[in-house]
């Protein structure tokens, strides 16, 4: 089994897919460090060599920020936002959505499950 950068990449699949397994690695960024590190696209994971694996680890540890520091920074975007007391920041703080979406009907990715606010009876 293949592990690169902390990750285990699916057996089956072709590398340049199982690259994107990865935090921070995509489709192009997967066949950009394939090309860079000259190992085709087409081969699968079971099917590559040590050698290969550790070109492809060397080339992602260069040139990309994946997985912890990837996720160390993007959090702290956030919380730097929050603390200036922006408005994506207010957004992040209170669970909405930070990109100008609308939320009267919408938006519960951000939002989480309905809770339904209803009248109360008056007690007899």
């Amino acid at each position: 089994m293949a592990r690169i950068a902390g990750v285990d990449l699916p057996r089956n699949k072709r590398i340049e897919i199982g690259l994107t397994y990865i935090y921070g690695i995509g489709p192009k960024t997967a066949t950009a460090v394939l090309v860079h590190a000259g190992v085709d696209l087409n081969r699968r994971v079971k099917d590559l060599t040590d050698e290969e694996i550790n070109k492809i680890a060397s080339v992602i540890t260069r040139e990309c920020r994946v997985e912890g520091d990837l996720r160390r920074e993007v959090s702290m975007n956030i919380k730097r936002l929050m603390d200036i007391g922006s408005y994506r920041g207010l957004r992040h703080r209170r669970g909405l959505p930070t990109r100008g979406q609308n939320t009267r009907s919408n938006a519960r990715t951000r939002k989480g499950p309905k809770r339904t606010v209803g009248a109360r009876r008056k007690s007899k």
